[in-house]
């Protein structure tokens, strides 16, 4: 996958857990709580729907790697070229 595509799928994730922020701007380093009002449990929802989404396993340890667009693209983008 591109970065545009995994960005792309990153904010139909998002938009899946948080559907109010149909046409809002991410910016891409500032983190998804600071931007929105996302709590613990959209957050969480958010990473499993990347997961079924990928099929890339997100341990717990890495939530903090995926609070940003830009840090999410590149995680998820990471770990799928090393998957191959």
């Amino acid at each position: 996958m591109t970065n545009i595509e995994l960005e792309e799928l990153i904010k139909r994730t998002l938009l899946d857990v948080a559907p109010d922020l149909e046409g809002e701007e991410i910016a891409p380093d500032e983190t998804f709580a600071d931007q929105f009002e996302i709590d613990s449990m959209d957050f969480l929802n958010f990473i499993i729907g990347l997961h079924k989404a990928t099929g890339v396993e997100i341990p717990e340890v890495d939530y903090l790697k995926l609070t940003t667009l830009a840090s999410a693209t590149g995680y998820l983008q990471s770990r799928l070229t090393s998957a191959y």
